[in-house]
């Protein structure tokens, strides 16, 4: 048994004696508790942001240690492992796989940006299994791992003709390019700050560059559009974890991006790529 495995049997030893108290009793100690977890919490998040502004590299050293890594992540300062919350999307959707006889299994990893799955049972020659892809299992995963762009099915056929099926997902959703701005709208010291088809979006400019993303910071999703933008990094107001506005990678945690949008310039009118959120 290693160091944390034994500190956590202690919390959870005391944990159970104290269920065996009165209430009274036991909302002391869980008032206790929640007032030192609080402080613990607030020194913590001054301790992440004074290592940001002097020391990232001894940040990184320290996440990197089980213990360490184990209480940012009980307080949610850093987000859980990429592979553990792929595999929450895939339980999210496995139900629904599972009704039609097919079920799904992670296959790989390839930083940055693309996972491999492995559609099985029905679901690997049913004609709507690159369709159920893009429905369901794409969708859970970029919504728990914004940093993902590319879900790829390592068994789909890229040849499918038969139509007629029932999928386990509603049906999909429509994308279409909408005009959000012009060029002299957005600026490489700023970002600009939309909402288009129900999703808040920011959009910088670096040259001729343009970029948009999601309005959201990949760790715990705080708007980002407040946060301070220094040669083309931006820093989230919160907790000040930065990315790079070029790539939408995360400087301060390698592993997750922002989620980025498709932009195309036609003239000096900015459009990007949105779901049809009215699509039915």
């Amino acid at each position: 048994m290693n160091q944390l495995e034994e500190l956590v049997e202690d919390i959870n030893r005391f944990e159970a004696i104290i269920a065996e108290w009165d209430e009274s009793q036991r909302c002391v100690a869980v008032g206790l508790k929640r007032s030192i977890e609080a402080l613990h919490k607030a020194a913590l998040t001054n301790l992440i942001k004074s290592l940001k502004q002097n020391n990232m590299s001894g940040l990184r050293d320290a996440v990197s240690d089980e213990i360490v890594y184990a209480v940012l992540l009980y307080h949610e300062l850093v987000k859980p492992p990429l592979a553990e919350r792929i595999q929450t999307a895939l339980a999210e959707v496995r139900p629904g796989l599972q009704s039609h006889n097919g079920d799904i299994e992670l296959v790989a990893i390839k930083p940055p940006d693309t996972v491999e799955v492995k559609l099985i049972g029905s679901c690997s020659s049913c004609p709507s299994s690159t369709l159920t892809l893009t429905q369901g299992v794409e969708e859970a995963i970029k919504k728990h791992c914004p940093e993902i762009t590319k879900v790829i099915a390592v068994n789909s056929s890229p040849n499918v003709t038969e139509t007629n099926f029932n999928s386990p997902f509603p049906l999909p959703t429509d994308f279409y390019w909408v005009r959000v701005a012009t060029v002299d709208q957005i600026n490489k010291s700023s970002v600009l700050s939309v909402r288009i088809a129900n999703q808040d979006l920011i959009l910088n400019r670096q040259g001729e560059n343009i970029t948009c993303y999601r309005n959201s910071c990949s760790h715990l999703g705080y708007p980002l559009d407040k946060g301070k933008v220094e040669k083309g990094i931006i820093t989230c107001s919160a907790h000040e974890f930065q990315y790079d506005l070029k790539t939408g990678k995360c400087l301060t945690t390698p592993d997750i991006s922002l989620h980025s949008y498709p932009v195309k310039i036609k003239g000096d009118k900015v459009y990007i790529k949105v779901p049809n959120s009215n699509q039915k």
